[in-house]
């Protein structure tokens, strides 16, 4: 399934989360990732996440859809290529 992440957290765990992201995603903005999962390793990544973040201030949002469906992506401005060592 295509997933988007997007964090909002205390920068004291900003190296947590980014390392966590770069794990299972690609970077396309500084607290954007997306890219494509399996169930099972959404779970992971979601699992991962839960155990850094502090939910009295962190906020990160998971856009999963569903598999068959793609969203359309809009872009303006400078863009840079996906990397491929992505799992």
């Amino acid at each position: 399934m295509h997933v988007i992440v997007v964090y909002d957290t205390a920068a004291k765990r900003n190296p947590k989360i980014l390392r966590t992201c770069r794990k299972y995603l690609h970077r396309v903005q500084r607290s954007v990732f997306e890219g494509q999962l399996t169930e099972a390793q959404l779970r992971r990544f979601k699992s991962a996440v839960a155990e850094v973040l502090d939910l009295s201030y962190d906020n990160v949002l998971v856009y999963a859809f569903p598999p068959g469906t793609t969203p359309i992506r809009h872009e303006w401005g400078a863009t840079e290529p996906a990397p491929t060592d992505i799992l």
